[in-house]
């Protein structure tokens, strides 16, 4: 069963039995980290991802488009040119991509080689508004640094970078020391560092990247754990308090509630976890009612999104103070902040009316149950410099759109005086 699963297929036995050791001494240990890390990112199945100000979107044969904001080349087309119309990065024909990152100005891309191909500013720290890196690179390049480690996931945080390898190590970029920790200390530090402490010898297979901090799903003999580190202000570690962590920590809280986590998602300010049993928990910053539990109240430490109760969760999305639900039958539930329409409760028509009002508690997105499809994944835009945009992308593969499209990262036209949509719209690619 192993060797059906795609990242297992191509190692060598030496490799297997490592991975083997690595995960308890079991193949069916192995199996259960392949099939939860499948779970989780949806590895190698179609994925759209909405970046600060452009777009990447993932089919599931592995072809690339993007579209939106272009300044440092991030769109991988060999220009700075901004395009709202979605164009597949030509350069790449001949190789299978299987997930995506954007961060501001850059994008990272890995292939099913576990090759990682970077573009846009030149640097792995760099995050704040405007600021370019040393060069531009407008055309998808091998990341040379990362050539010996078989890459399955990238995250790119605000001043970091992160990567998860096939046999679940964390190794971080500019991820800095100490007091600097979750921060750049470098701007040209290029090589891969491993994440030290507890995760050296636990298997992960997630990883999200938040405002300086960083989340590891873990899979260990006795289930599954969250492990956080970086910077704690707000709560957002879920340790109970606001201090850093220096080196990975586990998040306690979910064996006191009795929660398998199944999926983590790491907003700029707050974070969220999906259990087994499709209960929802978040925590960190709750400005804006981004937590979901009624009020604009921290919460250091898990909590279970009580108003979702009835519904069993099975996908999460977290951004500046916004978070999104799906559940098992593809219904959708935003809260948070409602600035640039980006929440999908649209209840005024596309006049202004109250599109951008806060919603505390989990609403369900009725603009998208109209859309009559099952919605798979939603991703929106995590971070704190730019309007935020979301992508519901349903089960056979139709792309749906709403929020900011000022530089074009909709993938759709808009009239000359428009700078969002309120209303989900298709997206004219075929992610399937």
């Amino acid at each position: 069963m192993c060797q059906r699963r795609a990242i297992f297929k191509p190692m060598t036995d030496e490799e297997r039995q490592s991975l083997k050791h690595r995960c308890g001494g079991s193949w069916k240990l192995v199996l259960r980290f392949l099939l939860a890390g499948e779970a989780c990112c949806r590895r190698e199945k179609s994925q759209a991802i909405a970046g600060p100000g452009h777009s990447i979107a993932v089919t599931s044969s592995g072809a690339v488009y993007s579209f939106g904001s272009n300044s440092s080349g991030q769109l991988g087309h060999g220009n700075t040119e901004e395009d709202w119309r979605p164009q597949q990065i030509r350069s790449l024909q001949g190789i299978r991509i299987i997930q995506a990152a954007a961060g501001a100005g850059r994008t990272m891309l890995i292939s099913d080689a576990g090759r990682v191909y970077a573009f846009g500013k030149d640097s792995f720290g760099e995050a704040e508004y405007g600021v370019q890196g040393t060069k531009l690179v407008t055309t998808p390049q091998p990341v040379e640094s990362l050539k010996d480690i078989f890459v399955v996931q990238a995250a790119i945080g605000n001043f970091f970078t992160a990567v998860l390898s096939r046999e679940g190590r964390v190794y971080t970029f500019s991820w800095g020391k100490d007091s600097k920790l979750g921060h750049k200390t470098e701007p040209n530090d290029v090589e891969p560092q491993p994440l030290l402490g507890a995760l050296e010898n636990i298997p992960v297979v997630q990883i999200a990247a938040g405002y300086c901090y960083l989340l590891c799903l873990a899979c260990q003999p006795s289930g599954m754990s969250v492990y956080s580190v970086g910077c704690g202000l707000g709560g957002k570690l879920g340790h109970g308090s606001r201090t850093d962590e220096k080196y990975p920590r586990l998040i306690e809280q979910f064996q006191l509630l009795n929660l398998q986590p199944m999926v983590v998602a790491a907003g700029a300010w707050h974070a969220a976890v999906v259990g087994r049993d499709g209960r929802v928990c978040t925590w960190g910053w709750g400005r804006y009612g981004c937590l979901g539990h009624g009020n604009e109240d921290c919460e250091s430490v898990p909590k279970v999104v009580e108003a979702l109760s009835n519904v069993k969760a099975v996908h999460v999305a977290t951004g500046d103070y916004t978070t999104f639900v799906v559940s098992d039958d593809g219904d959708v539930y935003s809260f948070g902040c409602g600035e640039s329409a980006s929440l999908g409760h649209n209840t005024a028509g596309e006049g202004q009316g109250n599109r951008h009002a806060n919603v505390l508690s989990p609403e369900l997105v009725m603009s998208l149950k109209q859309v009559n499809e099952r919605v798979v994944q939603i991703s929106l835009t995590n971070s704190i410099y730019w309007n935020a945009h979301t992508f519901a992308l349903t089960e056979s593969g139709k792309l749906y759109a709403f929020g900011a499209g000022d530089k074009g990262q909709l993938g759709i036209e808009l009239a000359n005086n428009q700078t969002e949509r309120g209303n989900p719209e298709r997206v004219d690619i075929d992610l399937n």
